[in-house]
């Protein structure tokens, strides 16, 4: 079958019937294991065990490179990737002739369930996609808080080393407001920058939360001692835990979310 990839402007040809994935993107992973096909999916990234327990799946590398002899050696049908940083990776797999498919990143929750409606595309089984994005659908507005004056929250991420904050550009930013709370930076056009923390001592949220990698921990508590924030804010720590990672657009965002409401309400 020939699919239009919007990411690569083009049409890509794959077997009518794809048996082989190889999914290089954790949410991706987990979402094809929600739908039911987990037995299709041959060879993972090495951040896809944190969220699917699939020992016979090959690991072929990290979200940034792969090995490329083990890659091609599992005979793939699909090899999934995203946009971004993940965007070169895909192009030398597609020059080297790999069967490449790249899925946007999503700068919305409704970005993150169109995602897994073309997943369902792909694997021909539309049902159980639309299945899965009702059900998550159910857990985001069912809990939703309609409160008009929502308590203010501050969102920081590390990227390993790096930190950044959330704008209004990004699922992260969806989830956290429909988790009950107002992200100050929720009117920036932009998925993730730099945070201007003047700016956030001048705005005193009454949540700061924080998301960092086991590779590269951080104290929070100490950080906000450090900087002089010294307003009565609750901290509240995201790490890649299933279920509690700010960042992973895969199905147990349901039960991040849920999660985060209980940080927040009790």
């Amino acid at each position: 079958m020939k699919i239009y990839c919007e990411s690569l402007m083009r049409k890509l040809e794959f077997p009518d019937k794809i048996e082989r994935i190889v999914s290089l993107v954790s949410g991706f992973t987990e979402t094809i294991f929600e739908m039911g096909h987990g037995e299709r999916i041959v060879g993972v990234s090495k951040y896809c065990s944190r969220y699917v327990n699939h020992p016979s799946a090959e690991v072929v590398g990290d979200y940034l490179k792969v090995d490329l002899s083990k890659l091609k050696s599992l005979r793939p049908d699909l090899v999934l990737l995203t946009t971004g940083v993940q965007t070169q990776l895909a192009l030398d797999l597609l020059r080297k002739n790999l069967p490449v498919y790249v899925l946007p990143l999503p700068r919305s929750i409704n970005g993150v369930w169109e995602n897994v409606m073309l997943i369902g595309g792909l694997l021909n089984d539309v049902k159980s996609a639309r299945e899965l994005v009702l059900k998550w659908q159910e857990v985001f507005f069912n809990g939703r808080e309609t409160l008009s004056e929502r308590p203010s929250a501050y969102v920081e991420l590390w990227f390993g080393k790096h930190m950044r904050t959330v704008g209004g550009l990004s699922f992260v930013n969806d989830l956290v407001e429909y988790a009950g709370v107002k992200n100050i930076f929720s009117d920036v056009n932009e998925s993730f920058f730099v945070p201007p923390l003047k700016e956030v001592h001048r705005r005193r949220p009454k949540f700061i939360i924080f998301f960092y990698e086991p590779e590269f921990p951080i104290d929070p508590y100490r950080i906000v001692e450090s900087r002089g924030w010294d307003w009565k804010a609750k901290l509240i720590e995201s790490t890649v835990e299933c279920g509690k990672n700010l960042i992973h657009d895969g199905p147990s965002m349901m039960r991040t979310i849920q999660w985060l409401r209980e940080q927040i309400w009790g």
